[in-house]
């Protein structure tokens, strides 16, 4: 290792229980290898030249590796006195969207950098909420249900044209999801902090205009991160004023709706279906309720995952 070059410690994760990614050997997408590096020096020889990476694996040399880091890609690590730990440290890469596991972020030390994967996922998550909303609104869930009882019955729907999406949280994902929802012919309306108006909706509001918006939406679209002010964003007396019928999709955060409230009104036929990409804890637990929902598809996290991001 020499000082003229950018030392780059990567952290990577063996899963337990208490940590992500959730299995074993750490999801490979999540997994920066030699190879990986390698490939990625060979698409950026000049970048390639100034920097040296040491690949570790949790934190078997954490620690001594830190001692003269100038860069941390990771996502999960002890931040206790970072600043002692990692004197030399001037960059921390996030390799995900979410940093809630992170915050409050009073640990950073002056003059580190935080940065995450905002963006990179855009598109795949995007095609994701689309697709999603394509399936509920063909009753895709329901007939799954009926396949696996040996059941027979016919259900036919509208195209989605003309019918409205909520999209809460119109970030990267969700706003992508969004405008490709709206080239259909959607009706979609946003629901962010800012209330700013996006490309392709048709209004975006603030998070207190839910009340006036749930009871227009054909579909909601759950696509926000985990903060003090999302937490059970959609609760269940909010989920009682979407209208019977309605589509929901959850591909931010579990804890931004009442997965309890969903689970009664799915049962009782209030919503025609419901897709969920999060949960907590990851994995989904066996005696999980939602595995035997009715009307439910459950996937494992992976609605912005592409492999290649």
């Amino acid at each position: 290792m020499t000082d003229s070059k950018l030392r780059i410690h990567i952290k990577n994760n063996h899963a337990s229980p208490d940590t992500f990614p959730p299995t074993v050997e750490g999801e490979e997408v999540f997994t920066i290898t030699e190879d990986r590096f390698r490939a990625a020096c060979e698409r950026h020889p000049l970048v390639a030249e100034q920097v040296e990476a040491f690949i570790d694996w949790d934190l078997e040399h954490f620690a001594d590796s830190m001692q003269t880091a100038d860069v941390l890609v990771t996502w999960d690590f002890p931040t206790a006195n970072l600043a002692k730990v990692a004197p030399r440290l001037k960059f921390i890469h996030i390799i995900g969207a979410g940093v809630e596991h992170l915050c409050p972020m009073d640990w950073v030390p002056e003059g580190v950098h935080v940065v995450n994967n905002r963006g990179v996922h855009a598109a795949k998550g995007g095609e994701f909420g689309l697709m999603s909303v394509l399936m509920l609104n063909s009753r895709i869930p329901a007939l799954v249900e009926n396949q696996r009882r040996v059941h027979w019955e016919s259900f036919y729907s509208s195209p989605v044209a003309g019918k409205t999406v909520v999209v809460v949280g119109v970030g990267n994902i969700g706003g992508t999801a969004g405008q490709q929802c709206a080239r259909l012919g959607m009706e979609v309306i946003g629901i962010s902090r800012h209330g700013k108006l996006v490309e392709g909706f048709l209004e975006v509001r603030t998070s207190e205009a839910l009340p006036d918006v749930l009871p227009k939406a054909d579909f909601v679209l759950m696509a926000t991160p985990l903060t003090p002010e999302t937490a059970n964003l959609l609760d269940r007396e909010k989920q009682a004023l979407v209208k019977p019928g309605a589509g929901i999709i959850n591909v931010g955060r579990a804890g931004t709706m009442d997965y309890d409230a969903l689970i009664e009104n799915l049962n009782r036929g209030h919503f025609s279906g419901a897709i969920l990409d999060v949960f907590d804890p990851e994995p989904l637990p066996p005696e999980s309720p939602l595995w035997t929902t009715p009307n439910l598809l459950v996937t494992p996290h992976i609605s912005a995952d592409d492999g290649n991001t």
